[in-house]
């Protein structure tokens, strides 16, 4: 098939993106101005096109058989909130938009997030969880937002399968979509010496080439309509920690970092970052957040036994890709152990 992806120069993209050449696609991929291409297969087809460019939306899908929509604006914090909605939810529209106007467009898929979904707290979810409605970030928001707009492109007969990741992981790029290697890498530079959590704040992480796999079999044989959770293992940041330890040999946290603490922080490094950008000495983005912190209070564990049964997905043990991912870490000099 010809597959245009967009988010090709992404972290989950990029796997995507070689992963589609490798099963025999013929991959077209929207790239902005000024996004970095070198690391994108060679066979790839560029589209020079920005997702918020409608126009160039359409005629990039001309002629395309499916198309696979995981360009997104991930993070926590930034200056002008309004951008989650702008990328996140009219992104996705106008890549609707364009599949409408392309017949030849048999299969959209659009990647989501378990955060549309919401927190779990005390159950494991599925696909039909309703989201408590309180948002603990504008991205959070963003992604629910998209994920109505989807369903209701289906409910109009746009041939659209969701697919919802948990906290994807893995060797890649060192993106805001990449949290738990970043995570790790400041564990073990000892920028965060202690627990982060209390132990009972249990995500579901994916392993990023797992949700590949489940995006390919999406286009293949995902139901039009189909809401597919890529989800993996539920624990802990406590348990993640602890088994990081174990497999690196080396010692654990000895303490917890209370909430409240992390709070302040996030409160304080987020006042900075507003000064920042509006006096221009910096244009960083915090990586701690207070909006981080009120995600990190809750659960998000959620099942895939419908990708599993309709999908065949896979999800690899958690250990088997923690240790995959602290390996590259320490082979490519970011963590040392």
């Amino acid at each position: 098939m010809r597959v245009l992806l967009t988010g090709a120069t992404g972290f989950l993209g990029g796997r995507l993106c070689s992963a589609l050449v490798h099963s025999g696609h013929t991959v077209r991929v929207t790239v902005r101005a000024n996004s970095v291409t070198s690391e994108l297969p060679p066979e790839v087809e560029i589209a020079n096109c920005d997702i918020q460019d409608a126009p160039a939306l359409i005629k990039a899908c001309e002629g395309c058989d499916a198309v696979i929509h995981t360009a997104a604006l991930v993070g926590s914090w930034l200056p002008d909130s309004s951008q989650f909605i702008t990328v996140n939810v009219q992104g996705l529209r106008n890549v609707i938009d364009a599949v409408k106007a392309n017949p030849s467009v048999k299969k959209l898929v659009y990647t989501s997030s378990f955060f549309a979904l919401g927190y779990t707290d005390g159950h494991i979810g599925d696909e039909d969880q309703v989201h408590p409605g309180k948002f603990m970030s504008p991205y959070e928001e963003s992604k629910f937002l998209a994920d109505k707009v989807a369903q209701e492109a289906a409910a109009e007969g746009v041939p659209i399968v969701s697919v919802y990741p948990g906290v994807v992981y893995g060797p890649g790029k060192l993106t805001a979509g990449n949290s738990l290697a970043l995570m790790l890498i400041g564990r073990f530079k000892g920028q965060s010496p202690g627990y982060i959590g209390n132990g009972a704040d249990k995500f579901s992480f994916s392993h990023v080439d797992d949700v590949a796999s489940g995006h390919l079999a999406a286009m293949e044989i995902g139901r039009g309509g189909g809401r597919y959770l890529l989800c993996g293992d539920n624990a802990s940041y406590v348990e993640i920690y602890d088994l990081a330890a174990s497999l690196t040999h080396t010692k654990p946290p000895s303490f917890h970092i209370p909430f409240w603490v992390l709070e302040l922080a996030g409160h304080i490094t987020v006042m900075w970052a507003h000064f920042s950008f509006a006096t221009g000495i910096s244009k960083s983005l915090p990586t701690l957040t207070s909006n981080a912190v009120q995600i990190l209070k809750h659960e998000w564990a959620y099942s895939s036994a419908k990708a599993e049964r309709e999908l065949g997905y896979k999800s690899r043990p958690l250990k088997e890709g923690l240790s995959e991912l602290l390996a590259w870490l320490k082979a490519t000099g970011r963590i040392t152990y």
